[in-house]
């Protein structure tokens, strides 16, 4: 019989043999009487920063006499292992009469994708930007040379956003889907500690990789992955989509259509509330993006023993309140230890932030955004209100940058005291292509600005020092999730047109990679259920 013990911890830099003496000596069995013994979870404990513990979930096997005298014992932390049965799929009676369109090949069109195609559904992948290969040229020229190609960069191309990231893979959803998630991605090329860290990550590097391998697994398949292919219309029937237009001229009948558009799919947003597709306005936050050594990070999180190659680079989560009455949250979101910061401007006349790690995380620098919650009734009611408002923020940063896509930025403890900025520190910036020393408050509302000096004072009795003079702040962060929701009904399909069903972060409907995966995998499943398959 199966069963899990939680809670087991031992000194961070222990031998992970041991867990097999802690354990045997906490169900009072012999090693020899466990069999199979695993390790399911694995996290950090740092909060006693003299006594860091790595704290397991195991998985073992027992006789059912054995399984019978633990249960005796009344451990709260042990039970059966849980059984993970995969789901038989459901498919309809519909003869699928035109292919399945999934537009976008981020992390919930992919998903989507792999689902129907693996259950034999004629499947055309329609993505604006480029594949891996040439999208990385692109990037590389943007960084270096400051030269945009606005179809093909950190926001558009195979992968999505998420391919220039840090590459978490942490969700606080519980959908099951998720553990599948996981499993498709150590498949396609991931490190398999990523199904047992609590706090996994994959890297920019390494997920490219994964990206690129599914890709080829889908066109062994059948499905045709059309790159350079922009979504810009569709036609309906009896208020049912039935083919969307693609590039401005081609008519592509479509059975079902899963729209995985990213959040910076301005141009799509616009068409589809032009066209009568039902659009909310929704919150959001900006920002600038802080950086520090990575090294003060470490030692703040892990006292004296940072550095140690066991913890790995050392990461956070901050968050505060701000506002006349506290009514907005602060906080700190995509935190990228050992990374840089990069631009990721999507069209002309954009200044855009990010952060981004390899999956080695050895970078000098950490950094992560500090945003400030905006909400509708700052922009208007309007269902795009939240977009011109970004549009808005990103051309005053290029503008005080230079109008070159260069960034301004500033030195921590000038932006805290209002003052002009006065060069750089000990701290050098990464932001890629390049910086110039300006006031990022003038290309922000003063709430903004407000906003992110009252969360470095917040965070700075979380972490000491984290206000530290040197410390850059690198503007604007502006894209920390899209400003629109595209309306669904119960069934996932968009309330005014059936057969489109909007799935992920550019719909408005996820936080991260993983659970845009997910959200492009029920998709799929409910398309599953109206349609049987072509093969």
């Amino acid at each position: 019989m199966e069963l899990i013990a939680t809670h087991l911890d031992l000194p961070f830099n222990a031998d992970e043999r041991a867990l097999a003496l802690l354990l045997s000596a906490h169900i009072r069995l012999s090693v020899s009487e466990i069999e199979n013994i695993r390790i399911v979870r694995h996290s950090l404990d740092a909060r006693d920063k003299n006594d860091i513990r790595s704290v397991y979930s195991v998985a073992f096997e027992v006789s059912a006499d054995n399984a019978k005298r633990i249960a005796a014992l009344e451990r709260k932390n042990i039970g059966r292992a849980p059984v993970r049965e995969a789901a038989e799929p459901v498919f309809g009676a519909k003869p699928q009469d035109a292919p399945i369109v999934v537009v976008g090949l981020g992390p919930a069109g992919l998903f989507a994708a792999y689902e129907l195609a693996r259950c034999g559904y004629e499947v055309v992948v329609l993505e604006r930007g480029k594949a891996i290969d040439e999208r990385k040229k692109d990037v590389d020229r943007f960084f270096t040379k400051a030269e945009l190609d606005p179809s093909s960069n950190i926001m558009f191309g195979e992968g999505g956003a998420g391919t220039f990231s840090d590459g978490k893979l942490t969700t606080r959803i519980k959908d099951p889907r998720a553990k599948d998630i996981l499993d498709t991605l150590i498949r396609f090329g991931a490190s398999e500690e990523i199904a047992v860290e609590a706090k996994p990550h994959i890297g920019t590097d390494v997920l490219s990789r994964v990206v690129l391998n599914m890709r080829k697994e889908l066109e062994s398949m059948g499905v045709s992955v059309r790159f350079g292919s922009t979504f810009t219309g569709f036609e309906q029937k009896d208020g049912r989509i039935v083919s969307v237009t693609v590039n401005g001229t081609e008519k592509l009948p479509c059975s079902a259509v899963v729209l995985a558009l990213g959040q910076a799919a301005r141009d799509t947003y616009r068409m589809l509330h032009a066209s009568g597709v039902e659009l909310q306005a929704k919150p959001f936050a900006v920002g600038a993006r802080i950086e520090h050594p990575q090294s003060f990070i470490d030692r703040s999180q892990y006292g004296k023993f940072a550095g140690h190659p066991r913890l790995g680079a050392a990461e956070y989560f901050l968050k505060g309140r701000t506002g006349k009455n506290g009514d907005r949250g602060v906080y700190t979101f995509c935190m990228c230890p050992g990374g840089v910061v990069v631009g990721s401007s999507s069209d002309k006349e954009q200044v855009v932030t990010n952060g981004m790690s390899y999956h080695a995380r050895n970078g000098e620098n950490a950094n992560a955004a500090i945003i400030v919650q905006v909400n509708p009734s700052d922009f208007g009611n309007d269902p795009l209100g939240g977009l011109v408002f970004q549009e808005k923020l990103e051309k005053k940063a290029f503008l005080l940058g230079g109008g070159d896509f260069s960034a301004p930025a500033m030195r921590v403890g000038d932006f805290m005291l209002e003052r002009a900025p006065s060069g750089f520190g000990g701290i050098k910036p990464t932001y890629r292509p390049n910086i110039v020393n300006k006031n990022i408050a003038e290309c922000m509302p003063p709430t903004i600005a407000s906003g992110i000096r009252d969360g470095i004072t917040a965070f700075s009795r979380m972490i000491r020092g984290f206000d530290m003079y040197d410390a850059v702040l690198t503007a604007v962060e502006s894209r920390s999730s899209a400003p629109v929701r595209i309306m669904r009904d119960e069934n996932g399909e968009a309330t005014r047109l059936k057969g489109l069903y909007p799935v992920g972060e550019g719909a408005g409907y996820a936080g991260g990679i993983v659970s845009a995966a997910v959200d492009g995998m029920r998709a799929a499943e409910r398309i599953m259920g109206v349609y049987k398959p072509a093969k």
